[in-house]
């Protein structure tokens, strides 16, 4: 792809990648108490479920993408649960296919025994593979010859997202009732609540014949979906953002026809059309956007660094180099950003080799930042990838979207000593703003960086969502198709 303006925003959309692959992915579920709410704090009692195998096809905006097929089998223990999906996803001007395979043991009371959870998609792959014991899920994720250990310590018994429904049959359920679900999820290893309201009954057509069904509105971070359960709690029928639906069908059906076609560009789909066109973002020292109040923003991180908000009124300023040299040791607060973490590997041996042949020791972090960055830049290929962004594994493949270049960038900055955080939200490309990520680096303050355009200070137009691990883009999920937003003032 030839560097500058033209292109660019085939690549900008790349934030919005992950949180797809989220809301695809399997997700293990801790049920939690709350207070006023029906929730299962231990294990509740289950009816019986009989083995059931169906299938479902996949729709945007009612154009056929891809299938699952789900099988539930009694076992000596409890049961098996095997599910696969595949679909054909349109981002940035790119199709390609995504499968994922999941199969788990469960307790009869449904709760989870063993897990393993496989995601390709082109040339990347991402497993999860793990095992309950006690209060603690020992897991092991990466890729399948590269796989890291972590133990997560549970609060209570974990459920599997596509088991969730299960584990409501045999309830008393009513119209109003609420239940919360606290999610665990092995794309982002982190965990989000999820509220299911019991919205009534509804009679609905499912492969030829009417159903009654019991209609649930299904709230993940603002992400409003819902989904229809059948009078044996089987799912029938789900709805999800962006157009997206799952309706039970045959086999036949959900296999006839397998040249999928790929739906609408979701990239294209999430972003939001500018009122006004920006035609030099680089020579822009202010910029004042108006949101419209129709997303929850407390989960968001507007308001701090160089971004005011007043109201409705959100202020972004190209923030100046800091004076002086960072400084070290840093604050205790900065701390924690020198750290692996799951998927941004700081102290993997190969992160740290390709950090030493870019930088030199005598180099300020002011020159290591930089010369990384640009490294970035230049030396990984620009090319939409829908999978779990991985540092070692961008780093050895040497190609990704925006995703992948912020989480390498992230590992090889804390692997050069310098405290470094993720960033997600928007930034403006050929009249319109695309979801995106970035970097913050600590440099005696938070410096944005963006890896994908090789710039640092990045322009005004990149306007910060959220900041943190991949866990904290989960937060976008009640934003995407929801958030609009109009162009204020442009400064010079």
């Amino acid at each position: 792809m030839k560097k500058g303006k033209k292109g660019w925003h085939w690549i900008a959309g790349g934030g919005f990648a992950l949180l797809f692959v989220i809301l695809l992915a399997v997700r293990l579920d801790v049920f939690q108490r709350s207070g006023g709410l029906i929730s299962w704090g231990s294990a509740p009692v289950v009816k019986p479920v009989r083995s059931d195998d169906h299938w479902m096809t996949i729709t945007q905006a009612k154009r056929k993408i891809g299938y699952a097929h789900r099988t539930l089998t009694t076992t000596e223990k409890g049961y098996r649960l095997e599910e696969s999906v595949l679909m054909r996803i349109s981002t940035m001007g790119v199709v390609q296919d995504i499968r994922m395979r999941t199969q788990s043991d469960l307790h009869a009371d449904m709760t989870l025994s063993v897990f393993d959870f496989d995601l390709q998609s082109h040339l990347f792959r991402f497993v999860a593979r793990g095992e309950i014991k006690g209060k603690e899920a020992v897991i092991h994720y990466g890729t399948p010859t590269a796989l890291r250990k972590m133990v997560l310590p549970l609060q209570e018994a974990p459920h599997l997202s596509n088991s969730m429904f299960d584990v409501l049959r045999g309830r008393e359920l009513k119209t109003g009732d609420e239940i919360v679900i606290h999610v665990f999820d092995p794309a982002t290893m982190g965990q989000r609540p999820v509220r299911l309201n019991v919205m009534g009954q509804e009679t609905i057509a499912v492969m030829g014949e009417q159903r009654k069904a019991l209609k649930l509105d299904v709230d993940f971070m603002g992400a409003r979906q819902f989904a229809w359960l059948g009078e044996e709690g089987d799912v029938l029928r789900e709805e999800g953002m962006l157009g997206m639906m799952l309706e039970r069908v045959t086999k036949e059906e959900a296999l006839g026809g397998l040249t999928l076609s790929a739906g609408a560009d979701l990239t294209e789909v999430a972003s939001i059309q500018a009122n006004m066109p920006i035609d030099d973002p680089d020579a822009l020292t202010k910029m004042t956007v108006r949101l419209e109040k129709n997303i929850d923003t407390k989960a968001l991180f507007l308001d701090g660094g160089r971004q005011r908000l007043h109201n409705s009124l959100l202020t972004i300023e190209k923030e100046p180099w800091p004076a002086g040299p960072a400084g070290k040791p840093f604050p205790e607060e900065i701390s924690p950003f020198l750290r692996p973490s799951p998927f941004i590997q700081s102290n993997d041996a190969l992160i740290i080799k390709q950090v030493r042949e870019i930088v030199a020791p005598r180099d300020s972090d002011r020159v290591k930042a930089k010369k990384i960055v640009d490294w970035l830049y230049r030396r990984i290929e620009k090319r939409p990838v829908l999978s779990v962004p991985n540092a070692v594994e961008t780093l050895e493949n040497r190609m990704g979207d925006c995703n992948e270049h912020a989480v390498l960038l992230a590992a090889m900055a804390r692997a050069a000593g310098i405290p470094a955080q993720v960033e997600a939200g928007l930034v403006y490309q050929r009249g319109r703003f695309y979801y995106h990520a970035w970097n913050v680096l600590y440099l005696g303050a938070w410096i944005t960086a963006d890896a994908t355009f090789g710039k640092m200070p990045a322009d005004v137009t990149h306007i910060r969502l959220v900041r943190g691990g991949a866990d904290r883009q989960t937060d976008l999920m009640g934003v995407i198709g929801n958030l609009k937003l109009e162009i204020v003032e442009l400064k010079k």
